[in-house]
């Protein structure tokens, strides 16, 4: 059973909300540089409304991406 089911709480400053998806260390900083504070460090668990945020920052970010390596 992992951290999420056992009831983690979401990692963004101020959020009280439990956690439905949790991430790899990697995704920390772009959620930094999104302007979110983040009260851990390593593994990074996200409620729903901040997991469907940094969804909206992660496709947005992989379309640049397409295209600049597309032509």
């Amino acid at each position: 059973m992992g951290k999420v089911k056992k009831g983690e709480g979401c990692s963004v400053s101020g959020c009280g909300n439990p956690a439905v998806r949790s991430l790899s260390p990697a995704h920390a900083s772009e959620m930094k540089q999104a302007g979110y504070s983040l009260s851990e460090s390593g593994r990074l668990y996200l409620c729903e409304p901040h997991y469907k945020e940094f969804k909206k920052l992660r496709s947005k970010e992989d379309r640049l991406e397409k295209w600049r390596f597309s032509g």
